[in-house]
């Protein structure tokens, strides 16, 4: 049966509909799926009723599931690590206290997840369970729109050169690399530009949250570039923003967007399991 899509937004996003998500998926309607991901960088699935084991069998339909990797340092976002997914919420545990999940509550800055692998996971999925009475959407930003919005000057000033991707569990926080010990956080130099695999288009690879140094410039130049590409990466114009209802699931390209999560009150519960699928390899 063939799916309907519907556009969300100029920037990027579409509803698909027409899919049951606790079912196999045929060829046919894995490859019309794909190609509405690779077209519109981010789909949204609603009215969904999925259990952990039928998310991770969709995920699987598209590629192997992503690997969470431990920081050197023993760092640690909470949640367990002993499961493929990876529970996103501000609920603790009644008895010990302590976080059920990751990166709990209040707003997160723009980011693309695992940026900081050697071979980045190219793909997330998260799924709604509970929702705060207002707040939490996630804003998804078009990064090849992004790229296309960077002056040709600056494109030939850049181009070839590898931008460090670090993380260590902040949300709102540029790690200062020029004052802290750094040896023990998760982080790999990308290139600033990279060319998607499946598309051949070109993307912009920075990140508020996790872009901290570019190949070969001062620490002033650095910090000057890297606020212009920012601010380009940020432009409301090339951002969608999903506004959460219960049995979403949202799947998005973390070669070709940035995401970020707005605030919400802290005291209302908020419940999302996520998944990451596996990389294309090395980025280029």
């Amino acid at each position: 049966m063939p799916i309907t899509v519907q556009p969300l937004s100029d920037a990027c996003g579409a509803e698909i509909k027409g899919v049951d998500l606790r079912q196999p998926i045929d060829e046919e309607t894995k490859r019309q799926i794909e190609c509405t991901f690779h077209e519109h960088v981010v789909v949204v699935f609603r009215d969904q009723d999925i259990s952990e084991e039928e998310q991770i069998a969709f995920a699987n339909t598209f590629g192997g599931l992503g690997e969470r990797r431990r920081s050197p340092n023993g760092s640690t976002p909470g949640g367990s690590y002993e499961t493929p997914f990876m529970f996103v919420t501000n609920i603790r545990d009644e008895k010990t206290g302590e976080p059920i999940g990751a990166f709990g509550d209040g707003e997160m800055w723009f980011h693309h997840d695992t940026s900081y692998y050697k071979e980045p996971h190219k793909a997330t999925l998260l799924y709604s369970i509970r929702l705060p009475s207002w707040g939490g959407n996630t804003c998804f930003s078009n990064m090849y729109k992004a790229y296309e919005n960077i002056s040709d000057e600056l494109k030939q000033k850049l181009d070839g050169r590898k931008v460090l991707q670090i993380h260590d569990y902040k949300r709102r926080e540029r790690i200062d690399i020029y004052n802290s010990d750094i040896s023990g956080m998760l982080q790999q130099e990308q290139p600033i530009f990279v060319t998607h695999p499946a598309t051949g288009r070109k993307a912009l690879y920075i990140s508020r949250l996790m872009s901290a140094r570019i190949e070969g410039l001062e620490p002033e130049e650095n910090e000057t570039i890297l606020n212009h590409l920012f601010d380009i990466s940020e432009d409301p114009s090339i951002v969608f923003e999903h506004e959460w209802e219960l049995g979403d699931l949202v799947m998005w390209d973390n070669y070709a967007s940035i995401h970020m999560r707005k605030d919400f009150p802290r005291e209302e519960p908020r419940l999302m399991r996520r998944l990451t699928l596996g990389g294309y390899g090395p980025l280029s």
